[in-house]
């Protein structure tokens, strides 16, 4: 296939739109380096994204609380370089949104011009509107994310475990509760929405209250406009997927246990390790 087709196209937020009036799903997959990302771009994702899990998932942290503005741009930078055609989203860290509007703008700014990042995702967007809006009107894309989370859980009176249960819903006041954020977000400038813990009716009245897409990652669903899932995690690249029931499309872990096992016995063993250049034992 030519580089310059269709196909191989630099994806572009209108295009994104364009698949939502369409009907056509969006692909969005969460990277951390180089490397996957240029797998996941030859895959021909539309959305790849770089999320703040970084801390908890390859550097051990035990929430995302930990990663700084300095760490994102580095991670960025990294997906940025193994990326042509997909649009790269990259995560906020907990503080600049925290800090106010002016804080919020100056980081976005930065992603952006340092880390070469398409647009901006905010967590917890619905509760800064302002920055949402500011954000936008200094011609940054932004990525809101809203829905149930661990921390809004509490304020909306809910138990957030009673979301993780296969076929949780919001109450239908909930769900109205939900729409109107959606509506606030697109409003104040947002050009996707990932809404986090949708459920079905929830997340099926959101897509038709807004023109934008909608993508879900936890809780999310084939009702939304796209999908977004960690590459780790649909690989099972983590340690975890040793022992995982879960079906993933892959089990790298595994192999790589398998592989570093092979290796060693061959090490062990006096003999030619694979991947190497041919040599005679003396």
């Amino acid at each position: 296939m030519s580089a310059n087709s269709a196909a191989d196209a630099k994806v572009t937020i209108p295009q994104l739109h364009q698949m939502k009036r369409d009907g056509r799903k969006i692909v969005g997959i969460v990277a951390w380096d180089y490397q996957i990302a240029q797998i996941i771009d030859r895959a021909g994702v539309e959305i790849i994204s770089v999320g703040d899990t970084v801390g908890i998932n390859l550097w051990g942290h035990p929430t995302p609380l930990e990663v700084t503005l300095e760490e994102m741009l580095v991670v960025c930078k990294a997906v940025r370089r193994g990326t042509k055609r997909a649009l790269v989203s990259c995560d906020f860290p907990f503080g600049p949104l925290q800090e106010g509007t002016d804080s919020a703008v100056k980081a976005a700014i930065r992603l952006v011009k340092e880390a070469g990042a398409d647009i901006i995702k905010l967590d917890g967007a619905a509760d800064f509107p302002d920055a949402v809006r500011a954000i936008a009107r200094a011609g940054i894309p932004v990525f809101a994310q809203f829905g149930i989370t661990p921390q809004t859980a509490l304020a909306y009176g809910m138990q957030y475990s009673a979301m993780k249960k296969p076929g949780a819903e919001l109450a239908a006041e909930m769900a109205a509760k939900m729409v109107d954020e959606a509506k606030r977000l697109e409003d104040a400038g947002a050009s996707l929405l990932d809404f986090t813990n949708s459920g079905a009716v929830a997340g099926e009245a959101v897509v038709r209250a807004v023109s934008i897409p909608v993508i879900g990652g936890f809780g999310g669903g084939p009702w939304l406009d796209g999908r977004m899932r960690m590459a780790h995690a649909a690989i099972g690249y983590g340690a975890a997927a040793l022992d995982s029931k879960t079906e993933n499309y892959a089990n790298v872990a595994k192999t790589t246990l398998d592989a570093i096992t092979a290796l060693a016995a061959d090490v062990r063993a006096a003999r030619q390790i694979k991947g190497s250049a041919p040599a005679k034992l003396p």
